[in-house]
């Protein structure tokens, strides 16, 4: 009968025991271990060239920028991302577009990359002839 109750009371410890470190499993991986968005910022921004025209009837410029985008990853896992575009917008008209091409940012790190964007006035011009101004 001792017997018994010493088994009884050792299941009794395991059991406790198991679901102590599953609730502290579980306390880790909702509170530290949580999955967060990756921060995406805009770095340093140069202007490669630029370009003017004096046309009266229809004033131009054309540039291009060259910008360092960092993806800052805080997640304890890697995080890809896939082919994307980003914009540059002025005034709510798109005056230039680039790719962004698929990668990786590894766990607790920061992938950092170049980009070049052709910036022109044209779009800008379609977007206020659009709207009656000339």
């Amino acid at each position: 009968m001792k017997g018994n109750r010493n088994n009884a009371k050792c299941f009794t410890n395991v059991v406790a025991f198991v679901i102590f470190q599953v609730a502290i499993i579980l306390i880790l991986a909702f509170t530290v271990m949580r999955v967060r968005s990756p921060k995406v910022r805009l770095g340093v921004v140069t202007v490669d060239s630029f370009s003017t025209s004096n046309d009266t009837s229809s004033p131009s410029f054309n540039m291009r920028l060259t910008a360092q985008v960092t993806v800052k990853n805080t997640n304890f896992g890697n995080f890809k991302y896939g082919n994307g575009t980003m914009s540059l917008v002025y005034n709510g008209t798109v005056v230039g577009d680039v790719a962004i091409a698929k990668g990786r940012a590894k766990a607790r790190d920061t992938a950092k990359f170049n980009v070049t964007v052709d910036v022109t006035s044209g779009r800008l011009a379609i977007a206020w002839q659009a709207l009656g101004r000339t």
